[in-house]
Parts: structure tokens; sequence; C-alpha cells
């Protein structure tokens, strides 16, 4: 789902393939050690690559109680794209 969080959000990969993209802007892949910001308010998506799993920390600080705003589903072809190295 794409999503924004109040005050941003880190995640760090710690197994397996992943993809985050920031809308606007090309899915980029992530792999185990890679560290990746999105600062406050900022539309985006993450997750495993097709065909892997993928384990990732995930920090955010909520604002006023709200920690995620949940916005639509992630079109398959989205999700499906070729990531920029």
């Amino acid at each position: 789902m794409w999503h924004t969080h109040p005050l941003g959000q880190t995640l760090h990969v710690v197994a397996g393939v992943g993809r985050v993209q920031t809308f606007g802007e090309p899915v980029r892949e992530i792999r185990p050690g890679d560290t990746v910001w999105i600062p406050p308010g900022e539309k985006h998506w993450h997750g495993a690559a097709p065909e892997n799993g993928m384990v990732h920390l995930a920090f955010h600080e909520h604002l006023d109680g709200v920690h995620v705003d949940w916005l639509e589903p992630v079109p398959d072809d989205v999700y499906s794209a070729e990531p920029v190295q």
C-alpha cells in the first residue's frame, strides 16, 4: 500500500531482496545492509521483491497518535516494474 508517515520513516534491510519507491520516482531494489530514509509526508511503498522474501526493520515515530496514513494499493504494474540500481 502507498502510505506516508508524519515524521518520516527509516528502513533497514536485514535479509532477502526488497523494493522501495517514492511517488514519482523509479522503483529501487534494496538488499541486506541497505538503509533507506523516507522524509515526513512522502508518499511511498516498500516490500519484498517478486519471487523473494524480505526482512526489514522499520522505524518511525507518531505525531498526535498517528504514525502512518494508509493510501491506495500499489498497482501490479508498478510493483512489477524493473528496479533501477
